[in-house]
């Protein structure tokens, strides 16, 4: 993550994330988002710099995935104004809906759209708040394309590069 400037003051958001270790399951480092959340204006700097990353993709619609994902799409979509769909697990929407069925490390996973969500050719950005192995993102877009959506980006506010999640996907990762 870069360093930002908010009145004059340097904004690192990496001091804004905490790390947890051993959460949610041993072996597991966890980076929990709520305390930049929490903090206004590092909050603040962290929504201009993904709209400033995501606005050249021209997206008519952001996409969060379920569910921490709705935590930076929501608001960037309101600064961007543009709307704001939710990719969630199985049984989670109301209405019909089309999902699709990805693997995991270990095992299998779902996730799903309401069917009217997305109009053909609407363009769509992807949003995460971390891509690790990148496996749930590129769901994400394979579920939009699926879909009829135009997916020129994804976006996350965390990168886990020591994992190349971004070599699963076919697209721009922003920030870059």
């Amino acid at each position: 993550m870069r360093v930002h400037r908010l009145g004059g003051v340097a904004v690192d958001l990496k001091d804004h994330i905490r790390s947890v270790p051993d959460f949610p399951k041993p072996g597991i480092l966890f980076y929990d988002i709520s305390t930049l959340l929490r903090h206004a204006e590092a909050w603040s700097v962290a929504m201009d710099r993904m709209a400033d990353a995501v606005r050249p993709h021209r997206p008519e619609l952001l996409a969060g995935i379920e569910s921490r994902g709705f935590l930076i799409a929501a608001p960037l979509a309101l600064k961007l104004g543009c709307g704001f769909i939710m990719l969630r697990k199985t049984g989670k929407l109301p209405g019909l809906t089309i999902g699709l069925e990805y693997g995991l490390e270990y095992g299998a996973d779902r996730i799903e759209i309401q069917a009217d969500a997305v109009a053909p050719g609407q363009r769509v950005v992807v949003v995460d708040d971390l891509v690790a192995t990148g496996g749930t993102m590129a769901a994400g877009i394979r579920l939009l394309r699926d879909v009829g959506a135009v997916v020129p980006a994804a976006a996350a506010l965390i990168e886990l590069t020591f994992l190349d999640g971004r070599a699963q996907l076919d697209l721009t990762l922003e920030p870059s």
